[in-house]
C-alpha cells in the first residue's frame, strides 16, 4: 500500500510504501540530498545541480518495474519484489562528498570503495533497524545493493542493480541527460525493461525486436560519456576535487571516521567549505588554494590530450596504473619547473569517470532469439549491428596544470609524450 508520492521530472510520481517512506525519511538517505550526482558538471552544465537522493528514488523506482515483471514470469515472489526496490533505494548510500571523485580519495587512503561503505552503513546506522523492522535482512539488502548478494538462488537478481544492463545505469543516463539540458541521454527505458528475460539464469534481451532500443541505450552512454562525464570542463573539477580533498585528508580527517555520525557529517558544502578556509602551509595550502579555485570556477587547463587507439605498453601503464602516472606527474612538474602537486593526468578508466567502460565486462550483453525449440542464447559478437562498434574502449590520456603554467606543461608533456597534438587542437 502506497502512503506517499514523490513528483519526479524523469518518471513522473515515485510511490512509496511505509518501509520505504520509513528508510527515506531516515538521516543517512537525507544526507544524499547534499551528495551532487555529478560533482563539478554544474560548473560547465548549470542545470546539473540534482543529487543522489532523486536518483536513488528513481532506481528503486525502475528496479521495481523489472522485478514485477521477473515476478510475472513467475522468477520472483513478491518479497523478492520489495528486496529489489529497497537495494535500488539504497544502492548509492554509501557516497561520500562529491560523490565518485571522494571515491579515489577513499581508495587510497582507506582501501575501501563507497560500496564498501553503504554495506557498512546499511548494517550499521539505523536504516538496518527499519529493514529489520520491516521483515527485511540488512545482510541481504545490504548485499543486493551493491551486486553481491549470494543468499539467494537468483544471481540475476544482482545484475538488475549492476550489471550492463543495470536499472542504476539506466536511470543516471536520463536524470543526467534531463539535468545538464543535454539530448543525448534519451533512451525508451520502459520498453528496454519490457524487452528483458532470463536465459540460462541470466538476464538476456529480445532480438531482433529490442534491438533499437538497446542500439540507442548504449548510443547514450558513448555519447554522454564523450559529452558530459569526461568532458575536459568537467573532469577539470573533478581533479580538483579530488587533489583538494587528497591533500586535506590528514588536517581534515576525511577519510579516517570510525562511526556512522562521522562519515554522515562528510557532504559536498560541509567539506568544501572545511577545505577552503584550512590553515597552514604544505598540502594543506595547495588544498586551499583548488577549493578557492572551485568555488570561483578557476578551473585548471587541459594542456595536453592523447588519444589511444592502441595502447603500447608506456600508454598502458599511464591507463592502468596510478603509480606510474604519479611519477609521470613528477617529471613533467620538473621539467615544466611546476610543482608536481599541480600537474593532473587524467584517464577514463579512474574511479571517479561515471560510467567508465571495464575492460573486463565491458558491454557483456546477452541476447536470446526465439526459436520453435524455445530461445536460444546469442551474444553481442554475433549480432549484426553498429552496437559491436559503439561497445568499444575509448582510451585518452589528459595533462591539467594551472592556466599560468600551461605553456610549460604542454611543452614539457611534448617531451615526454613525444610530438602528439595538443589538447587545442584535438576534438572528442
Amino acid at each position: 500500500m502506497w502512503v506517499a508520492e514523490v513528483k519526479d521530472p524523469v518518471h513522473g510520481y515515485i510511490y512509496l510504501n511505509e518501509l520505504e517512506r520509513r528508510v527515506v525519511d531516515s538521516p543517512p538517505f537525507q544526507r544524499l540530498r547534499r551528495i551532487s550526482q555529478l560533482a563539478g558538471a554544474d560548473l560547465t552544465y548549470p542545470g546539473a545541480t540534482h543529487t543522489r537522493f532523486l536518483h536513488s528514488l528513481g532506481v528503486m523506482h525502475l528496479a521495481g518495474l523489472a522485478a514485477e515483471r521477473f515476478r510475472d514470469r513467475g522468477y520472483l515472489t513478491q518479497d523478492d519484489v520489495q528486496l529489489t526496490r529497497l537495494a535500488g533505494l539504497l544502492h548509492d548510500l554509501g557516497h561520500g562528498p562529491f560523490s565518485h571523485v571522494y571515491d579515489e580519495v577513499l581508495d587510497r587512503h582507506r582501501g575501501m570503495t563507497h560500496e564498501d561503505v553503504t554495506q557498512w552503513l546499511v548494517r550499521e546506522s539505523v536504516v538496518g533497524d527499519i529493514l529489520e523492522d520491516g521483515g527485511f535482512s540488512r545482510v541481504e539488502v545490504s548485499q543486493l545493493a551493491v551486486g553481491r548478494l549470494k543468499s539467494r538462488d537468483a544471481p540475476f537478481l544482482n545484475h538488475i542493480i549492476t550489471g550492463p544492463l543495470s536499472i542504476d545505469i539506466m536511470d543516471y543516463l536520463i536524470r543526467d541527460s534531463y539535468f545538464a539540458g543535454v539530448e543525448y541521454g534519451r533512451v525508451d527505458v520502459r520498453r528496454l525493461i519490457d524487452s528483458i528475460d532470463l536465459v540460462d539464469g541470466k538476464m538476456a534481451v529480445e532480438y531482433p525486436g529490442a534491438l533499437p532500443v538497446l542500439e540507442s541505450f548504449i548510443l547514450a552512454r558513448l555519447q554522454m560519456f564523450n559529452a558530459v562525464y569526461f568532458h575536459r570542463s568537467v573532469r577539470a573539477a573533478n581533479v580538483m576535487l579530488g587533489r583538494a580533498m587528497e591533500y586535506a585528508d590528514e588536517a581534515l580527517a576525511l577519510t579516517k571516521f570510525d562511526s556512522v555520525e562521522d562519515f554522515l557529517r562528510l557532504y559536498d558544502a560541509s567539506v568544501l567549505l572545511r577545505m577552503a578556509n584550512l590553515e597552514g602551509d604544505g598540502d594543506a595550502q595547495v588544498a586551499r588554494k583548488f577549493a578557492l579555485m572551485y568555488l570561483n570556477r578557476e578551473l585548471v587547463k587541459c594542456t595536453y590530450e592523447l588519444t589511444v587507439h592502441t595502447p603500447d605498453s608506456f600508454t598502458a601503464n599511464i591507463l592502468n596504473k596510478e603509480s606510474i602516472r604519479r611519477k609521470i606527474e613528477e617529471e613533467i612538474g620538473e621539467e615544466a619547473g611546476v610543482d608536481p602537486r599541480y600537474v593532473f593526468i587524467d584517464v577514463p578508466s579512474v574511479p571517479s569517470v561515471p560510467l567508465h567502460p571495464d575492460r573486463e565486462r565491458g558491454m557483456d550483453i546477452l541476447f536470446y532469439r526465439r526459436t520453435a525449440d524455445g530461445r536460444r542464447p546469442q551474444p553481442l559478437s554475433e549480432v549484426p549491428s553498429i552496437l559491436a562498434h559503439l561497445a568499444k574502449y575509448i582510451d585518452v590520456i589528459r595533462v591539467y596544470a594551472p592556466v599560468e603554467w600551461r605553456g610549460r606543461v604542454e611543452e614539457a608533456c611534448r617531451g615526454i609524450f613525444g610530438a602528439s597534438p595538443p589538447s587545442s587542437r584535438v576534438s572528442m
